[in-house]
């Protein structure tokens, strides 16, 4: 009964999150089904130090984390690249849904980098070390992913003007 509830709370914030970081619904449902077999199997460990939906967010970056590491997409096959290439920020009207689909298509390292830098704040160093990877990777996945990004939202706005 109580793990119903908690179920209900969260899911909707939780799988938000398993989507930005999943491939497709399918994917993030499986993600978030794993995140609160965890929470569940771990939630004697909460020790009341910061917010519970914070311990249960980071449980389910964690979980997704592992899920890539261990099928090993994060693989790199050159991390030689120079000063992070900057992208202006000033993007054209695009709705959240087509820029998450965007989000979604993005290879799985760019995909996972851009969304734990850039929508969770999370710094170089400390995605490298989720990830097991090193820091100019990181840095590098970052800025491959948002030209991806970048290219795909022109490639839209060459098509609607």
């Amino acid at each position: 009964m109580a793990q119903e509830e908690l179920y209900k709370r969260y899911s909707g914030i939780l799988y938000g999150m398993c989507l930005k970081y999943s491939r497709n619904k399918t994917e993030a449902e499986d993600n978030l089904h794993d995140s609160f077999m965890t929470i569940f199997d771990k939630i004697g460990q909460f020790n009341h130090k910061g917010s519970f939906e914070g311990w249960i967010k980071r449980i389910t970056v964690n979980t997704v984390m592992q899920k890539y590491r261990k099928e090993q997409y994060l693989k790199v096959v050159n991390e030689n690249i120079g000063d992070e290439i900057e992208i202006e920020e000033h993007l054209p009207d695009i709705s959240l849904d087509v820029l998450l689909k965007y989000v979604q298509e993005l290879p799985n390292k760019y995909r996972l980098t851009f969304n734990l830098y850039v929508l969770d704040g999370y710094s170089h160093k400390e995605i490298s070390e989720m990830l097991g990877t090193s820091l100019g990777t990181s840095k590098s996945n970052l800025s491959r992913a948002r030209m991806i990004l970048k290219e795909k939202i022109e490639k839209q706005n060459m098509n609607i003007a």
